[in-house]
C-alpha cells in the first residue's frame, strides 16, 4: 500500500489504474472484528509537516536526543526530524514501509519488532509513538512487555512521547455498543481488534488501542514509566510524555 501511495504522489513506480490510467486512490482498509469496516485514505502516510495534525507538529517540540521512531511508516516523522539534524532510527515490522522510507531518504532503519530490536544494545534518549501508535500497547496483556522492551533501551532519563486518542466522547451507538462489548468480555473499551487490508493483501487479526488517560495511567503503573505531561489541547486526541520511575 505504501508503496503504491509513494508511486501516485510521486509519478514513479507501479500506480494502480482505475481501468484506464487514470490512477486509483490508494485507500487502506480497516475491518473490525464486529464487521464494521472503514476506509482510509493512504497519502497522510507521506504527509509533509505543514500537513499534520497540530498535536503531531507540537509533538516534535518534546523530542531530545537520540530518536526511535517506533512504526516509521512511510517516514514522514523520521523524515522531518532529520531535517533538523536529529539523530533518528526508524523501526518498523513491515519490509515494505522500510523499502519506502529509503526510497524517501530516511537514513537509519530497523526492521524489527521493538522486543528483537531491544537485544542490540542500541540505547535513545527518546521513544516517539506518533500516529495513534500509543495503540501499540494493545492491552492489558501486551502493554507490560511493550514497555519493557523501551526500558531495556533506554538512555538515562529517556521519555517516550505518544499520541492517543479518548474513544468515550462518541454518542455513535455502533461504537459505543463495541466499548460494552469489549467490557464485557473482560477488555478495555477501546481495545481494538483490527485487520488491515489492501487490493489482494490483508494483515492477520491485532489489537490496537484507543485508550482514556486514566485508562493509559492504570496500563502503565508498574511498569517503570511514569505520566509526567499531557497535552489534551486537541481533544480526543492528545499527547503523553512518559519518563522513567526513580
Amino acid at each position: 500500500m505504501l508503496r503504491d501511495a509513494l508511486a501516485v504522489a510521486t509519478g514513479v513506480g507501479r500506480r494502480p489504474l482505475a481501468g484506464g490510467r487514470l490512477p486509483r486512490p490508494v485507500i487502506e482498509i480497516v475491518e473490525r472484528d464486529d464487521g464494521l469496516i472503514n476506509g482510509v485514505l493512504a497519502g497522510p502516510y507521506l504527509a509533509d509537516p505543514e500537513h499534520w495534525p497540530a498535536h503531531d507538529r507540537r509533538a516534535l517540540e518534546r523530542v531530545r536526543g537520540r530518536v526511535l521512531d517506533i512504526g516509521v511508516g512511510a517516514g514522514r516523522v523520521a523524515l522531518a526530524l532529520q531535517d533538523r539534524g536529529v539523530p533518528v532510527t526508524g523501526l518498523d515490522i513491515s519490509a515494505g514501509a522500510i523499502e519506502v522510507c529509503r526510497a524517501r531518504g530516511v537514513r537509519d532503519l530497523v526492521h524489527a519488532s521493538v522486543e528483537e530490536h531491544a537485544t542490540t544494545g542500541h540505547r535513545y534518549d527518546t521513544f516517539l509513538l506518533l500516529g495513534n501508535n500509543l495503540g501499540l500497547l494493545e492491552g492489558h496483556e501486551r502493554a507490560p512487555a511493550f514497555l519493557a522492551a523501551l526500558a531495556g533501551m533506554a538512555a538515562p532519563g529517556a521519555q517516550i512521547v505518544a499520541q492517543g486518542t479518548d474513544p468515550y466522547g462518541t454518542t455513535d451507538p455502533v461504537q459505543v455498543a463495541y466499548h460494552e462489548h469489549n467490557r464485557r468480555r473482560g477488555r478495555l473499551g477501546g481495545q481494538l481488534r483490527l485487520r488491515l487490508r489492501y487490493r489482494e493483501l490483508a494483515t492477520d487479526w491485532f489489537d490496537y488501542l484507543v485508550c482514556s488517560l486514566d485508562e493509559l495511567a492504570e496500563l502503565i503503573a508498574g511498569t517503570g514509566w511514569r505520566l509526567t505531561d499531557v497535552d489534551n489541547a486537541d481533544a480526543p486526541y492528545y499527547l503523553v510524555t512518559l519518563t522513567q520511575a526513580a
